[in-house]
């Protein structure tokens, strides 16, 4: 029987920083922080230098991907980067729903999905592209009146929420395994994807939530070019002790 070698992975390759000139770093986001946990890692890393850095888009912490960071001068272009089309892919569950319209909180009400049909479900996604108008979601970051939505929601206080126009410009349907539905879509800035998916569920007499998202795309930036947040971390680090 043959000996398996395996090869050693090759460790990240970083190219020359100017951070404090202005950087633009490509983040792949980890399961579970918030975009400003990663704000905040990289900040620390650059210690005892203060350095400017801010996120372009913020990403919710269930949400994995493609996060655009920018250090130093290049921070006061972030509204620029924020505002470029963006690439997600996910799945929902159809059938149920929760509060926030993701797994953040737990399901509170079921609904049939008998009645749905591979084609339905197909045929739904075009209500949904082109300009539309969007209820952000209760927890979500949106503030009203100087207070995040989310810390209302988690209060238990209820607050008027306003439509928001954005555009998407593609919905597409990449797999059915019910209740398991994957996704990809194309959209605007300010698109809520878990508002989206909520109201794909109203659309068909049922109910769905988000169980997955991955940001793949902002602007011509890739995901697959991204940094993890360790790595640049450790490199970070080792170029001060150099």
């Amino acid at each position: 029987m043959s000996e398996i070698i395996e090869m050693p992975v090759p460790a990240t390759t970083f190219p020359e920083f100017n951070f404090a000139e202005g950087e633009l770093l490509l983040i792949n986001k980890p399961y579970k922080w918030t975009s400003f946990d990663v704000v905040g890692k990289l900040r620390n890393s650059f210690k005892p230098l203060k350095l400017k850095v801010g996120h372009a888009g913020t990403l919710d912490p269930l949400a994995t991907g493609l996060l655009i960071i920018c250090t130093g001068k290049l921070t006061k272009q972030i509204d620029t980067f924020q505002a470029q089309e963006k690439e997600y892919t996910g799945t929902m569950i159809l059938g149920a729903t929760t509060p926030s319209f993701d797994m953040e909180t737990a399901v509170d009400q079921e609904y049939p999905t008998d009645h749905i049909r591979e084609a339905q479900i197909h045929a739904a996604t075009a209500a949904f592209i082109g300009d539309i108008q969007q209820y952000p979601p209760a927890h979500s970051a949106v503030k009203v009146n100087g207070e995040r939505l989310y810390v209302k929601a988690r209060l238990g206080e209820k607050t008027e929420l306003r439509l928001r126009n954005v555009t998407v410009s593609a919905f597409e349907i990449t797999r059915i395994a019910l209740p398991e539905v994957d996704f990809r879509i194309v959209c605007s800035k300010g698109t809520y994807i878990r508002s989206l998916v909520s109201d794909f569920g109203a659309a068909l007499n049922s109910g769905a939530y988000l169980s997955k998202l991955t940001r793949t795309r902002s602007g011509d930036f890739l995901l697959e070019n991204a940094f993890e947040v360790q790595d640049l971390v450790t490199h970070i680090r080792s170029l001060k002790q150099a």
